[in-house]
């Protein structure tokens, strides 16, 4: 039996890119929101102990509404964090899509001014809505991923009424086939075999791997619905999880190898300087 080592020298030996992981903010001792380091190098510690090379990273508003002020805040933070860790941390831009042409230019700022690579929507509105068509096309015009938080339960999430599901998800993506879409962790929002179903025959959509749901079969599932191409690597703050997922799924090497490599979205990464 293959010891824990010698398990990890699939992530060790291999490109592991991690699309799906969060800086935060917190208060300094004058009520004024900053980049909560304490966290921040707690992610790179875990992302240096599992062998991760990139990881790319985005700060959402998770409640209520996020206004332009907010989202500019919180895209600044991750900007400090980029260059806290030049190369290793990538940026998702966040927008609240309700503020219009303010959300477009924030858009443009982060990914023509601060080097961003790709665009974070979280569940002020589902991707279906017709707020969202500016933003797609957008992230079309600019040649961008968007990361959409996702789930679908049959639990009422009164808090999140409007967290996209995989029929909306597919709505927008057949609507912007050129926009590239990655449906949040697939095991972190509920059903996620009526998820993969519900994006299986849309190709500009893949999905990740994170969230803290550890059911057995869901990564074989994913690749079987979509392919390792249209699936990759994700913790979304759950690292152990997702390694572990990674290391136990019943499937080839090659396709695990793919999974790590994000091979479906690295064309999108930001070459190092």
């Amino acid at each position: 039996m293959s010891t824990i080592s010698e398990k990890m020298k699939l992530f060790q030996n291999n490109s592991v890119i991690n699309w799906h992981e969060h800086v935060w903010m917190t208060k300094d001792e004058n009520g004024n929101d900053v980049l909560n380091m304490d966290e921040l190098h707690g992610l790179i510690q875990g992302a240096d102990d599992n062998y991760m090379d990139i990881l790319l990273c985005s700060l959402p508003i998770t409640r209520g509404t996020a206004t332009p002020e907010m989202c500019r805040k919180a895209n600044d933070l991750v900007y400090e964090a980029m260059q806290l860790y030049p190369g290793r941390i990538q940026g998702m831009c966040y927008v609240d899509p309700g503020f219009g042409q303010e959300a477009l230019d924030e858009i443009d700022r982060c990914i023509n001014e601060l080097g961003m690579t790709g665009l974070k929507l979280y569940n002020q509105y589902t991707l279906d809505d017709p707020v969202q068509r500016p933003i797609l096309a957008k992230c079309s015009e600019l040649n961008i991923p968007i990361l959409i938080h996702a789930g679908y339960s049959l639990q009422c999430f009164p808090e999140q009424p409007n967290m996209s599901h995989s029929e909306q998800i597919a709505r927008a993506a057949k609507a912007f086939p050129d926009c590239t879409i990655l449906m949040a962790h697939v095991t972190g929002g509920g059903d996620w075999l009526w998820q993969l179903r519900g994006i299986a025959d849309c190709p500009n959509v893949l999905t990740d791997i994170s969230g803290s749901v550890v059911d057995l079969g869901a990564v074989e599932e994913a690749v079987r619905y979509l392919g390792a191409d249209r699936v990759v690597f994700g913790t979304d703050g759950s690292i152990n999880a997702g390694v572990a997922k990674t290391l136990g799924a019943r499937i080839s090497e090659q396709d695990k190898k793919k999974i790590l490599a994000g091979v479906g979205l690295r064309r999108f990464l930001k070459e190092a300087k």
